[in-house]
């Protein structure tokens, strides 16, 4: 590994990130924390997908009382953005990487924001409630309609990311399929 600690000071982040980083840890704990800003240095911008599928990635190993490195995954979501980047989540909060060979996503032209995650003896289907994905859907589709993809519309999912990262809990967003 490369950090002897990871760096928690909110200092060290963006302007915008700096009033949510000691709230979201203290209520989702340090390793959703770092899940969530390594994917979205990874993903190479703050995305909900993203940030879902670190949500997720964390449920499904609690859910199955597996560690990091512990599960494989067969995503749902496709290989097209936006519902794809949900994979980066994923590999970054279990340590099922597509360069391990331990998650495997299938193109399709239906990508769901689910995964079904397996260790030696056990599998869970976990989907995103559709209440939450309505949600979500209904203001990506709105900002769609306002801004295409300019500028404003990148600073508007920036800004949901966000709010969603702190105000979605993962204990309460998914369902086991």
């Amino acid at each position: 590994m490369i950090f002897e600690s990871f760096p928690l000071e909110p200092a060290v982040y963006s302007t915008d990130m700096r009033p949510m980083v000691a709230k979201t840890i203290e209520r989702y704990g340090v390793e959703e924390w770092r899940a969530g800003v390594l994917t979205n240095e990874l993903h190479g911008h703050l995305g909900i997908y993203a940030i879902i599928g670190v949500k997720m990635g964390i449920y499904a190993l609690s859910r199955l009382s597996a560690e990091a490195g512990g599960v494989s995954i067969t995503s749902l979501a496709g290989n097209k953005p936006p519902v794809s980047c949900l994979n980066d989540g994923l590999q970054v909060s279990t340590s099922a990487t597509f360069g391990h060979g331990l998650i495997v996503s299938q193109a399709t032209d239906s990508p769901l924001p689910e995964a079904v995650f397996h260790t030696n003896d056990r599998s869970v289907h976990v989907k995103i409630k559709d209440e939450v994905l309505n949600m979500i859907r209904t203001e990506i589709t709105g900002a769609v309609k306002r801004w295409g993809h300019a500028p404003m519309y990148w600073e508007y999912v920036r800004e949901l990311a966000i709010r969603y990262w702190y105000e979605l809990d993962r204990d309460e967003i998914f369902e086991i399929k």
